[in-house]
């Protein structure tokens, strides 16, 4: 017989099955027992009759979180005992048998409460567990979905999806690296990727034209509730594509995730607002101004463009630095400006955030994909030319050979499902995410290394004794 999943015993109502996870609550009543039992599709009641009596003695030894499989028949509850609001309201499973698959001890912590009343850091230290519960299922579970409908809008637009690697090059782009030390090449070292800004624009170059993923980025940088130092973007790159075209397909992809998935959502205004930055500034004091009418409705999704960046700012030590990042075009009337070097200040950048509900959740450009032009921000910088080309002269070269214009965008994904989630952090909507430190407290992450890994690597920690 084979297992049955929970959101299909409707259709088996009369009918011996088999189900299979884990018991939700137990109630013994004496001469009844009865089970809220749950697997990945959802919920089910069940009950074991006096009639069976070698089930009874097995319901009366189990324990919540137990992993159970149960064999048993579907009956329609009688109208009385219906809960309509419930899933498998009008049904229960009386059960004949049971077969323990798995104990558990206790938790520790309740997991049958949407865990709001628990200290986060007993949460992480047993995520596993902390992840059971129905609130953070469906966080997860929605996590998926929306991926899975971005891919398939994203697929039938001829986009690619393509994974870039993991083990890169530090270049100077913003954030701090994580990097890893190379054991074949001694003293030399990998960078864990702040976003696949290179790689995906060295895409453009290679002929895919459209591109997308959902890549994992790594920044160390202080953290808060909408940042971790390990996060995901939904990131895209597509050839011969004006600002407009790139703010209008994420405009129709973000649309119908909320029309599709969230429709008891309502987005303010479509199409999304245009701000340029310095009326954001002006009038709202920030970049990512919160345009909802009514703030205390969390089902208001008030989306906006801002626009017309600077290109370049002045640093704390009055050195020009750029806004976003050097791989950016400067909009059409502005790019004679850049290529003398001139009107520094005044110089705006094709670039374009889109901002939700207060938040920044992605951004990009129009490209740079000329390779003096990239040389002259670069030169704006205050980069001597040696350091351009040993940092960035792979792109140089790539730009030399035949890069067509093109734009991109990334999603900062965890704050996107964040805001449509209705949840108050990013960690919420990460299955295993870091604390407010960057610690992992289940794995006990940043951890030692031994002695013998750091002397494969010719490593000494300063101020340690020295390795034997």
């Amino acid at each position: 017989m084979e297992r049955v999943l929970i959101k299909d015993i409707k259709a088996n109502i009369g009918k011996e099955i088999i189900i299979k996870g884990w018991v939700d609550t137990r109630r013994d009543q004496g001469k009844l027992v009865f089970f809220d039992f749950r697997d990945m599709s959802g919920k089910v009641q069940c009950v074991v009759l006096p009639n069976h009596a070698e089930a009874i003695e097995s319901a009366k030894e189990v324990r919540p979180e137990w992993v159970l499989e149960i064999r048993g028949i579907v009956n329609a509850r009688p109208e009385r005992n219906v809960q309509a609001d419930k899933q498998n309201g009008d049904v229960e499973i009386e059960i004949l048998n049971i077969t323990v698959l798995n104990q558990a001890v206790a938790p520790g912590f309740a997991i049958d409460t949407d865990g709001k009343e628990i200290g986060e850091e007993v949460r992480l230290e047993k995520r596993y567990l902390d992840l059971r519960r129905e609130r953070l299922q469906k966080n997860i579970r929605a996590r998926n979905n929306v991926m899975q409908l971005v891919r398939n809008v994203l697929n039938e637009k001829n986009f690619i999806e393509i994974e870039t690697p993991i083990l890169t090059k530090s270049t100077p782009e913003g954030a701090r690296d994580f990097i890893v030390p190379s054991r074949l090449d001694t003293g030399a070292f990998y960078a864990l990727p702040q976003s696949p800004q290179q790689y995906k624009q060295l895409l453009m170059t290679a002929g895919f034209e459209k591109y997308f993923q959902f890549a994992r980025c790594m920044r160390d940088e202080d953290t808060r509730g909408d940042r971790q130092p390990e996060f995901t973007q939904m990131d895209l790159e597509m050839s011969f594509a004006t600002e407009d075209d790139l703010m209008s397909l994420n405009e129709e992809v973000l649309i119908k995730v909320v029309s599709e998935l969230y429709p008891d959502k309502k987005i303010q205004q479509i199409p999304f607002p245009r701000i340029p930055y310095k009326e954001a500034m002006e009038k709202y004091g920030v970049d990512r101004p919160d345009l909802r009418e009514n703030k205390e409705d969390p089902n208001t999704l008030a989306f906006c463009w801002v626009v017309d960046f600077p290109f370049f700012e002045k640093d704390k030590n009055g050195k020009w630095t750029f806004t976003h990042n050097p791989f950016s075009g400067a909009k059409p009337e502005f790019v004679a400006d850049l290529a003398a070097g001139t009107n520094i200040e005044n110089i705006m950048a094709a670039q374009y955030d889109i901002v939700l509900n207060g938040f920044e959740i992605g951004g990009g450009s129009v490209r740079n994909h000329n390779a003096d032009s990239l040389m002259k921000v670069f030169e704006i910088l205050g980069y001597p030319a040696d350091k351009v080309n040993a940092d960035f002269g792979h792109m140089l070269d790539a730009f030399k050979s035949g890069t067509p214009p093109h734009a991109g965008l990334a999603w900062g994904f965890d704050r996107l499902m964040m805001i449509l989630q209705n949840e108050p952090n990013i960690r919420e909507v990460i299955a295993f995410p870091k604390t407010g430190e960057g610690r992992d407290l289940m794995m006990q992450s940043p951890s030692t290394v031994s002695d013998e890994q750091l002397r494969e690597l010719r490593l000494k920690i300063k101020g340690q004794e020295e390795n034997k």
